[in-house]
């Protein structure tokens, strides 16, 4: 835990320097085929970066989420239930900014990629025992399974509405599609009771499996301006 505090001062402090607006936000995020899951307040700070001109800019941040579930892809057997989690995941961006500017507020477009990393991983047993039966057609299944969590990316695209309340600060509403992955290479054994009553047991090695950080993300900031 204390790495995860170090890396989100680490950013803070090395970019603040030449950022010309940042936030504290919270992010919340909808996965595909998972559950809701909320940043751990207050390591949410997003919005850092450098204006290349008036209206682009290269921007970045970080969230701490606790993520309580997301889908697997890469097994032989799907879940339109979570199979992972719950877990802390620190959430990087990077990303160019495109921003129309009125009087007293602003409309920003935005588009990059993001890394990620899940802490404490653990995987859903019961759902994933569940997705086994299913797809092998038993009255039964068993799964004793153990993985590796490894670090993901993917790409990011979104949009935000920025309210000016003074000139020093303001608010902050975007809402950003995110698609990425994460290998989590699965292998042990699955046993179950078959339709006749028959004991099975099957090994697995599932190499190519990989979390699936799949979904849409909503942002509420404070924005604060430099002079």
């Amino acid at each position: 835990m204390r790495k995860i505090i170090f890396l989100f001062l680490f950013i803070a402090i090395s970019t603040a320097s030449f950022s010309q607006e940042y936030g504290l936000s919270f992010s919340y995020f909808v996965p595909k085929n998972g559950s809701f899951s909320t940043p751990v307040s207050p390591f949410s700070i997003r919005g850092i970066g450098l204006d290349l001109t008036r209206n682009i800019s290269v921007e970045t941040g970080a969230t701490l989420y606790r993520m309580t579930g997301l889908n697997i892809s890469g097994l032989p057997f799907e879940s339109t239930q979570p199979m992972a989690g719950p877990n802390l995941t620190v959430f990087i961006p990077a990303e160019m900014v495109f921003r129309l500017k009125g009087k007293n507020a602003e409309f920003n477009i935005n588009g990059g990629g993001f890394v990620y990393h899940g802490f404490f991983q653990k995987l859903n047993e019961g759902n994933i025992d569940r997705a086994i039966r299913d797809y092998e057609n038993w009255k039964l299944a068993n799964s004793d399974f153990t993985f590796s969590s490894k670090p993901g990316a993917g790409w990011k695209a979104g949009a935000e509405l920025v309210l000016d309340v003074t000139r020093q600060w303001g608010i902050s509403l975007e809402v950003n599609y995110l698609a990425g992955t994460s290998p989590i290479p699965i292998k042990g054994n699955y046993s179950g009771l078959d339709s006749e009553d028959n004991f099975i047991s099957e090994p697995a090695d599932f190499k190519k499996a990989k979390i699936d950080l799949t979904g849409i993300e909503f942002s509420i900031a404070i924005l604060m301006r430099g002079r």
